[in-house]
Order: structure tokens, then sequence, then C-alpha cells
């Protein structure tokens, strides 16, 4: 980040609009998420005013290149242009690709960059429109590398209690700040996990029905945690369709 009173001209580089709200008559604040300059606020000044080339081209979902002028927590934008075809998104899809957005303005900090996070999105946004069938999958695996990246990652093939690794064969009680403690196989209390569940989830292979909704029961809770208890506003999205 630039000194205070300094401006960074930062030439074209590749991003995507997470949010945009109005600003003023005819400009808009930006939420953008970039490789190399993690999350970015950027005033897009006079994006919607009727002659405008920008209105069309500053959608989520597309992937572009931008440039900015950058002084203190907001930047100015100064360069919008497409950086390959667009991404096409209905349904479900749809809703998912914007619950992504909502996690990454809600749990990623300005300015701090995340490079392979960055291509997991783009790789994600691809796997919603190309395999719809495949949702619950690129969710979970994004929400596992999003707590991974930003200091939340979830301990998932060990246990946190003796330092064993997680048998599959086993059942886990999950700790959310801390990780898996076996527990008795016919618990009635805890949190409670297959170790096989766990370690599909870790090794990102094997991950069957059974897995995917252990994983979203996992996830679920340690998002919840993260983001404060604060309800998702993507969500109701699902609710309503």
């Amino acid at each position: 980040m630039p000194a205070a009173g300094s401006v960074s001209r930062i030439e074209l580089t590749p991003g995507f609009v997470l949010h945009q709200r109005p600003y003023r008559e005819t400009s808009a604040l930006l939420e953008v998420f970039t490789p190399t300059h993690g999350r970015v606020g950027l005033v897009a000044r006079g994006v919607h005013s009727p002659k405008s080339r920008r209105r069309g081209e500053l959608q989520a979902f597309r992937a572009l290149r931008l440039s900015w002028n950058e002084r203190g927590e907001l930047g100015t934008l100064t360069g919008v242009e497409s950086d390959g075809p667009g991404i096409n998104l209905a349904g479900a899809a749809l809703y998912s690709a914007f619950y992504l957005n909502e996690l990454l303005v809600r749990l990623l900090v300005r300015h701090d960059p995340h490079p392979p996070l960055y291509e997991r999105y783009r790789q994600a946004l691809q796997a919603l429109s190309d395999q719809p069938a495949g949702i619950e999958l690129t969710l979970r695996l994004f929400e596992k590398q999003l707590l991974q990246e930003t200091g939340y990652g979830l301990l998932l093939d060990v246990d946190c209690e003796t330092g064993e690794p997680v048998r599959a064969d086993r059942f886990y009680d999950y700790h959310l700040e801390a990780g898996p403690v076996v527990s008795a196989t016919d618990a009635e209390q805890g949190f409670l996990f297959p170790g096989s569940s766990l370690l599909a989830l870790a090794q990102e292979r094997d991950i069957d029905a059974a897995v995917l909704r252990d994983a979203k029961r996992l996830m679920r809770a340690a998002l919840s945690l993260y983001l404060g208890g604060k309800p998702l506003k993507s969500r109701e999205l699902f609710v309503r369709a």
C-alpha cells in the first residue's frame, strides 16, 4: 500500500469484480479481486453515466484487466478491458458464484494477495459454468482453500490431541479452532465426523455424496465462526429459488 498522500499507478492487471454499489450520481464503488494486489476497493467514476463505455464491462464473473491509481484505502479506476470470453452462469450455478464473491469480500482483507486462491476462484467459476452438476464439490473445495489462505485452515488428517494420523474407520469430534479428536463410534454428543470423510476432504479425492454432506456441515460451521455469525446474503438466493 502506498504511503499516505502518495499515488501508486497500477498498470493493467487481471481481476474480477466481486461487488459494486452506486456512489454519488453516476459513479460506483467496486470491490475487485486480483492475484497480485488481493482485494482492492476502487471508485469507478462516471460509470453509470449514459455515455459510459464501462457500464457493460464491469460485470461480476467476467475476467478483466484493470488499471487504477491508488491512494490510501481506495483507488480510482483508470482502465478496464476484457481478459477472455465471458462465463455463462444461470440458476444454482449463478447463485453459487454470488456466494463465492460474498465469501471473498467478507473474509479477505484488502491489499493482501493470494495468487493460489485467485486461480482457484477462476477455476471455480469455470467449473460452475461447465459442470453445474458438480456445484457442491466446487463450493466445498473453494471454501477449504479460502479458509487455508486466510489463516483458518482446517486440520483434517491428524488427531489434534494425540498427534496420531486420522483413521478412516474411526469417528472424530471436530473442535473448530483445533481439529479432530477421536471419539467412541457410538457417541451421541459432539460434532462428529467419520475419519474417512475427513481424509477424503484433506486429500481432495474419493469425494462421494456422503463426504460432500459431511464437508458441507463442517465448512458451514467453520465459516459461521469466522464470519462472526453474521448471515450471508447470497444464501437467501437459494432459499428463494
